[in-house]
């Protein structure tokens, strides 16, 4: 689809009544890929683990705790959900900044001026999550925040998609989606969102169009109304 065909579908799917936009946070709104895996590098790096670098792939998208319990490795027999504090301790913003995504703020600026109801749907925690929205400059524009804490399953389950679609009164199928991951895709997919696009911050667009991705854009300005 052309970049003016996919504005125009958002657009009218956005307008029509009932709808809702879902967003993924981290590789959709920011970018903060090189922040998270500075963040696993660190601390593989303190416990004098050689984990490959394609590894880090696996964690992409879904909570930490989840994929150290799921995959096998050096951790493997130690506390899930220790293990996932101890690289979030790891963070270093200083040193590898989260940058906004473009078009990130202006969708949802744009999006809640008039008036639709806008969710961001993450895998991380709600304090990186009112970070990431104040590094936008969009934390007071009322948008409804699904974390780790709200759900007991992360993504790729539908959970989490299913919840914002609630939360914000909306039926999944009128929603739009935007993700960076294969994990995210596939919640979203599961959840039944009617338009999901696949940000190509972390994986190639041929990647995401095979993970379901209805279509792929290297940013949300698509998004923007």
């Amino acid at each position: 689809m052309t970049d003016s065909g996919l504005r125009g579908r958002v657009d009218a799917m956005l307008r029509s009544p009932g709808a809702g936009l879902l967003l993924d946070l981290d590789g959709t709104l920011v970018d903060s890929e090189p922040t998270h895996r500075a963040a696993f590098a660190t601390y593989f790096a303190r416990r004098g683990w050689d984990v490959p670098a394609d590894m880090l792939h696996l964690f992409a998208g879904r909570r930490g705790a989840e994929v150290f319990a799921a995959v096998e490795g050096p951790w493997t027999g130690e506390d899930p959900m220790g293990l996932a504090h101890e690289v979030i301790a790891c963070l270093d913003v200083e040193t590898y900044p989260p940058a906004p995504v473009a078009g990130a703020a202006d969708a949802i600026a744009g999006w809640r001026r008039a008036g639709l109801p806008v969710a961001v749907v993450t895998s991380a925690t709600r304090a990186w999550t009112t970070a990431a929205l104040d590094l936008l400059g969009v934390a007071d524009l009322g948008v409804a925040q699904v974390t780790a804490e709200l759900v007991e399953v992360g993504k790729p389950d539908p959970a989490p998609y299913r919840l914002g679609a609630e939360v914000l009164g909306v039926e999944a199928a009128a929603c739009v989606a935007a993700e960076d991951t294969p994990a995210g895709l596939s919640a979203a997919l599961g959840a039944g969102v009617g338009l999901v696009l696949g940000v190509t911050t972390s994986h190639a667009a041929r990647t995401l169009r095979a993970a379901g991705a209805h279509d792929a854009v290297d940013d949300l300005s698509a998004l923007v109304p």
